[in-house]
């Protein structure tokens, strides 16, 4: 439970981060990917080709087919909880190991792999993967995972915190994110993954 952040958002984000810890995927671009898909529990959406984005994470049924094995529905995808979330970060992690290009255009591939709209996905998804990654460092252990030896982020001071807090509860009428971080480039950061065992003691 993260006390700074509003209640309609505390099961989108600790099922996000749970997720991504299992799947071992960045949590930065599934908290984004969460936030971007935005669906709501029993949520059905139909696409022009006959598919349905089902639930909070907007599950593309096309993917059942693989999972009807194992005896996952609609259903399943579309209920309340953090099986959703379980389940897309599953799908995450396929693509990003699978597909070709880029990590981004990879993760993009979640939502599309028609190259104009997964641009468009893709170029919100860097910068609201960003933003995340802002707030993960603020709380979490982190490490690039796009490097084979990387230091670790420590989590920052307190005030830091409520910060960082601040830009991801933003509301449509204030700003999303404080200057500091929209004069940061969208390359100038990397995909974050947590880590819960490491040892550190910080200096007094």
């Amino acid at each position: 439970m993260f006390i700074d952040l509003p209640p309609q958002m505390q099961e989108r984000v600790v099922c996000s981060i749970s997720a991504a810890v299992k799947y071992e995927v960045p949590a930065n671009i599934m908290l984004a990917v969460a936030e971007k898909e935005a669906g709501k529990p029993g949520q059905w959406v139909r696409n022009t080709n006959g598919t349905h984005d089902v639930g909070q994470m907007q599950f593309n049924t096309s993917y059942l087919r693989d999972l009807t094995r194992y005896g996952i529905t609609a259903n399943d995808v579309a209920a309340a909880g953090c099986y959703s979330f379980d389940l897309a970060a599953w799908r995450l992690r396929m693509h990003i190991r699978n597909d070709k290009g880029d990590l981004w255009t990879k993760s993009a591939n979640y939502h599309s792999r028609t190259p104009r709209y997964n641009a468009v996905y893709r170029a919100d998804l860097i910068r609201k993967a960003s933003k995340w990654a802002e707030w993960l460092e603020a709380r979490f252990v982190t490490l690039d995972v796009t490097q084979k030896v990387a230091a670790v982020s420590i989590p920052i001071q307190p005030t830091k915190v409520k910060e960082v807090a601040h830009q991801v509860s933003a509301t449509p009428d204030k700003p999303l994110m404080t200057k500091t971080v929209q004069s940061t480039a969208v390359t100038s950061y990397v995909p974050r993954q947590i880590i819960f065992n490491y040892n550190h003691t910080r200096p007094e």
